[in-house]
């Protein structure tokens, strides 16, 4: 069984690691725990305990080898469940907007999809003998897929249940193993993952020496525009979704950990309303 609190880093696996108080943000902490955030005055009597607001402590932890940042919670696969159930329909919309004003706003604006799919195909093109058969794991419904209108079909693998569009067709983990793919797509996964090395493990089992592995997740501003790394830690005070936040040296131990090969890797400031800096990264099987 995985550890609840990580005990090494989860790129890595160094053990060498610092780590800072911060809080866990009050939709997760009750969506993932059923834990509410909570005033404490006078009339609950504590002696020693100051009057306040009261939210769900967590640890912001950087690894001293590859300077990953990441929070120390590692979720199980229940409690990912439950935060991502039905991910970003009513329930968990009404929820947020309750402790994010503005989220509702927000959500409209991401359900438009990626503005930038043109450029991540350009990006993999030269890698792909063919883009026929294709599985996106994490894919939602399928929309943010690249190449989804040329492919001959599309799996998805999601734990969020959400309705898929156009030709993709849902299935589940243990299915992903009966199909020779071209193209594996994981895309804004692994900075939610608990433990994202064993994702990329059971990605590896579906895939064989001529499957191309594109994975995206976002450069995040602290780590990109922080100077001296060696502070991280301290600088981040809160967690929402994003449990991981890699920079180039973490994702290059955490692929090579995984057996896989980076063949490319980029930076891109994506375009669009919502732009964000990401990594882009295709990869294959080590001596495949």
């Amino acid at each position: 069984m995985k550890s609840r609190i990580a005990d090494s880093c989860v790129c890595c696996d160094s053990k060498d690691f610092k780590k800072s108080p911060a809080i866990l943000m009050p939709f997760v902490a009750q969506r993932a725990f059923d834990w509410k955030p909570v005033e404490i005055n006078k009339s609950w009597g504590l002696k020693t305990i100051k009057n306040g607001m009261a939210y769900s402590i967590c640890n912001s932890v950087l690894c001293s080898n590859c300077f990953h940042l990441f929070l120390d919670i590692r979720f199980s696969d229940d409690e990912m469940g439950r935060l991502y159930d039905h991910y970003r329909e009513t329930a968990y919309i009404n929820l947020r907007e309750k402790y994010e004003p503005g989220y509702k706003t927000r959500n409209k604006k991401l359900n438009l999809g990626y503005q930038y799919l043109n450029e991540i195909e350009n990006f993999l093109r030269p890698f792909l003998r063919k883009s026929s058969a294709i599985l996106d794991w994490g894919g939602d419904s399928g929309k943010n897929t690249p190449f989804q209108s040329a492919c001959d079909f599309l799996h998805i693998y999601d734990i969020s249940q959400r309705p898929v569009v156009g030709k993709a067709v849902r299935i589940e983990k243990n299915q992903t193993q009966n199909t020779k793919y071209d193209l594996i797509v994981c895309s804004h996964v692994l900075e939610h993952a608990p433990y994202p090395g064993d994702i990329l493990s059971d990605i590896r089992s579906a895939m064989n020496k001529n499957t191309v592995l594109y994975i995206e997740f976002p450069y995040e501003n602290l780590v990109r525009t922080t100077k001296n790394k060696n502070n991280l830690h301290r600088l981040k005070r809160h967690w929402h979704e994003h449990v991981n936040f890699f920079n180039e040296r973490s994702a290059e131990e955490l692929l090579s950990n995984s057996d896989l090969e980076i063949l490319k890797l980029k930076k891109l400031l994506t375009s669009g309303e919502s732009s964000e800096y990401v990594f882009q990264i295709v990869c294959k099987l080590k001596n495949s």
